[in-house]
């Protein structure tokens, strides 16, 4: 979601909050700006469009000054305008938000009595109208932010700039993730540590309803109640917030090939001489009748997938639910019910939102998320990392994989705690886990066949993905990576559904991608798959080598990949499934690592 960078500096800082936000870019935009203020003066540049068009500007029309606020916006109120575009201005105050004013249209027919009268369509400008009119009552500068902050509804990340004031910046979180950084004589704000890694990596996370003070000497803190307080000052790893393409043309790509490394990362972390070691206190799966999981989009269905293997070898029930639907629904929790909830980046606001409707009603609350700081991971009472490292391209990859790892694990710990899961047959599967990552390495070696596939595939408008089991998640997830960054409409069905209404669809122009390892459903899925073809339809069959030899001759076009036990089936297909999308967007020549109208983080409903 929005990007926000903001700088008390001893140097020009246009350059530096332009690097900032750049560094922000995989969260998704659709304009950006800077605002500065230089010898007293605030000033501002906005651009429609990618962060070149703001550099553009800013070399024809410089800003100068050493104090700056910046913002990369995906739109919500008020199209990709200029105009729209943050930094806000309203007189004195200029404001950068990432986040939703919920209650914007009753703030601004209070200050229409007031004679202020917006001149945009978002609902960040009452922000900055709101804060002049506390400054027009003689409030000073941070009385007037925290006022303003008191009187905003929903969720929201908050930079506040003061015509006249070079030493001051306000920043301010509720619901959306706002971090302090620290360096020598200068101070920084910052949506997440990776914009503000190469300028310190000293930071402070700003915990919910915070207010932070900034000067050039530190920063002062309150709490959601105007206490006084200290939050701690972490050290964090540069390695941890590098941003780089490592030599791919693009970070999708790059992630893609790290899978292998970051398995074994994942795996090295939960995994002992004696098992499966969960952090912290761990979790007690005897002690519970059903889990309910929540999360959205990849997330959904990482949690989708776990359901079968929490169902099939632990013999646990599973809800598995959508986080935006899941809030609204408000379901009953029956007792002895845990809740546990899904999110690369921890800040997801509906995810955070089903976590805090489950707080009094669940037995336990577990999050399994990318960033250890996120609020999802405090709100929790057990963390479980995914250790997938930073994911830059908004269509999840690493992060997809790796969150199937830990579910995996957390599935066979809750057979092996509830007795479906004999010590033997544990350290039989954990030594395939074991060995996962270089299967993966070999899956990878497909990838010229799979591009020279996914370049016939561009041509089409509609595509179909089809699974049985635990590939009908996998082929959800394949056909919204699709869909997210080739802009190619796709779906995803059960193959038994398939003549339940989606084979109408079927002709010579909708190819079918089959997702069919050769297990217990093989069988039935080469069935479904001969009713498309008998209908002209063109079958792209993934499996393995059993599979290709029992069925792929029939098929349009065949991608093998590597043998593996059925339970570990849905990660290694999620490769072919994440390189044919892919590369059908690479043929196509869309923006790969910031698909329109995405974005990474999505912090707002």
């Amino acid at each position: 979601m929005c990007g926000i960078v903001g700088i008390l500096g001893t140097h020009e800082v246009a350059p530096a909050l332009v690097e900032a936000l750049r560094r922000l870019e995989y969260r998704g935009y659709d304009s950006a700006g800077i605002a500065t203020v230089n010898e007293g003066r605030l000033d501002r540049r906005r651009a429609v469009g990618k962060l070149v068009n703001l550099s553009d500007l800013l070399v024809h029309d410089p800003l100068a000054g050493k104090s700056g606020i910046g913002h990369t916006r995906w739109a919500t109120h008020g199209a990709p305008t200029e105009g729209n575009a943050h930094p806000h201005r309203s007189g004195p105050v200029a404001v950068v938000h990432n986040g939703i004013v919920e209650n914007y249209k009753d703030l601004r027919a209070e200050l229409a009595r007031h004679g202020l009268t917006p001149h945009t369509d978002t609902d960040t400008e009452t922000i900055a109208m709101l804060a002049q009119h506390h400054l027009d009552t003689g409030m000073a500068p941070v009385e007037a932010a925290f006022a303003t902050i008191d009187k905003l509804e929903g969720a929201f990340a908050l930079a506040f700039l003061f015509d006249g004031e070079e030493d001051l910046m306000v920043g301010a979180r509720k619901g959306s993730p706002l971090a302090v950084g620290h360096g020598d004589g200068e101070m920084y704000l910052g949506s997440d540590a990776i914009a503000l890694a190469p300028m310190t990596n000293r930071i402070t996370y700003l915990e919910e309803g915070d207010r932070a003070v900034l000067t050039r000497t530190g920063a002062t803190i309150r709490d959601a109640e105007g206490r006084a307080v200290t939050r701690e000052v972490r050290t964090i790893s540069m390695d941890a917030a590098r941003v780089d393409k490592g030599g791919h043309k693009h970070f999708m790509a790059k992630e893609i090939a790290e899978q292998p490394s970051v398995l074994s990362d994942t795996l090295n972390a939960y995994l002992t001489q004696d098992g499966i070691a969960l952090p912290g206190p761990g979790i007690d799966f005897a002690a519970l009748d059903r889990l309910t999981i929540t999360a959205c989009g990849t997330a959904y269905l990482a949690g989708f997938t776990a359901k079968y293997w929490f169902e099939q070898i632990a013999r646990l029930p599973v809800d598995v639910d959508v986080a935006s639907e899941f809030r609204y629904r408000e379901p009953p929790i029956p007792p002895r019910t845990a809740a546990l909830f899904i999110s690369q980046s921890g800040e997801t606001a509906d995810t955070l939102a089903a976590l805090r409707y489950c707080r009094d009603k669940a037995t336990a609350l577990y999050g399994v998320v990318n960033v250890p700081e996120s609020s999802i991971a405090r709100e929790s009472d057990l963390a479980l990392p995914i250790h997938a490292g930073v994911e830059i391209g908004v269509a999840s990859t690493k992060a997809f994989t790796c969150q199937l790892t830990v579910l995996l694990l957390l599935a066979l710990k809750a057979a092996e705690q509830r007795g479906h899961l004999t010590p033997e047959a544990r350290d039989k599967v954990l030594a395939q886990l074991r060995a996962l990552p270089g299967v993966l390495n070999t899956a990878l070696g497909r990838d010229q066949h799979i591009e020279a596939v996914a370049q016939e595939l561009a041509e089409a408008r509609d595509i179909l993905f089809l699974g049985r089991g635990a590939m009908y998640p996998l082929a959800h997830e394949g056909a919204l990576k699709l869909k997210e960054i080739s802009y190619i409409h796709a779906e995803a069905y059960a193959s038994g559904e398939l003549k339940h209404g989606p084979i109408a669809l079927i002709d010579q122009h909708v190819p079918v991608v089959v997702l069919a390892p050769r297990d217990g459903l093989f069988e039935k899925t080469v069935s479904n798959m001969q009713e498309v073809m008998a209908r002209g339809g063109k079958v792209v069959l993934i499996t393995d080598a059993a599979g290709a030899e029992s069925a792929g001759a029939e098929a349009w076009k065949v991608i093998q990949m590597p043998e593996v036990p059925d339970l570990l089936a849905p990660i290694l297909y999620a490769l072919p499934a994440q390189l044919l999308a892919y590369h059908t967007a690479v043929a196509k020549g869309t923006d790969v690592d910031q698909p329109r109208n995405l974005a990474k983080s999505v912090t707002v409903e």
